[in-house]
């Protein structure tokens, strides 16, 4: 691994477990084992690194929810593998924890990665619902905006309720709760 990518690692490591505010340049230097001369040498500044390493996690992200979202299956069935796949849920979202952040919202440049990502996410969402419905998959008419927008807020809002309590269950309920509202309906009589 090059300084440059040990630097980009580290500062998304310490992004993640403190927030911009609490990653110092120090900070990642001797989380990087790389010095101040090597961290400026590739990098501007803090801001410079840190938008290097937003978007390398944004990328991240994208990547691993494109592989459920994309798989094969149902629309239901593929919402359903994104919103059970693996996760470390009491460590929160690496992306999302950056939009408690008041120095990433209030920087256009660090908080573009952010809404790009998280736009991603709900237009492809949307995207999958539509073609449920048009393929008749699902048994009720649905708005695929505000499902794409329901199930950002569902893994977003379990993050936060799980790491309040200590505990997966929080965000394991919320789950199993919007998949039961999106289940195609059965009737048995």
């Amino acid at each position: 691994m090059t300084t440059s990518d040990r630097l980009i690692e580290a500062t998304r490591e310490l992004l993640w477990e403190r927030g911009y505010v609490g990653t110092s340049p120090k900070a990642i230097q001797q989380q990087a084992g790389a010095g101040q001369g090597s961290m400026y040498h590739h990098f501007a500044g803090k801001p410079d690194l840190a938008l290097a390493a937003i978007r390398r996690t944004a990328e991240e992200l994208r990547g691993a929810a494109g592989q459920a979202l994309d798989g094969p299956g149902s629309a239901y069935e593929r919402i359903a593998g994104y919103l059970l796949r693996e996760r470390e849920v009491l460590r929160g979202c690496p992306v999302g924890r950056l939009t408690m952040d008041p120095d990433v919202i209030a920087s256009d440049e660090l908080r573009a990665p952010v809404d790009e990502t998280i736009a991603w996410l709900r237009d492809r969402l949307a995207s999958i619902v539509q073609e449920g419905l048009d393929r008749g998959e699902f048994d009720r008419p649905l708005v695929p905006a505000d499902i794409a927008a329901s199930v950002v807020a569902t893994v977003q809002g379990g993050y936060v309720l799980a790491r309040a309590s200590g505990s997966t269950d929080a965000f394991d309920a919320a789950v199993r709760g919007l998949l039961a509202l999106l289940a195609p309906r059965t009737d048995t009589a």
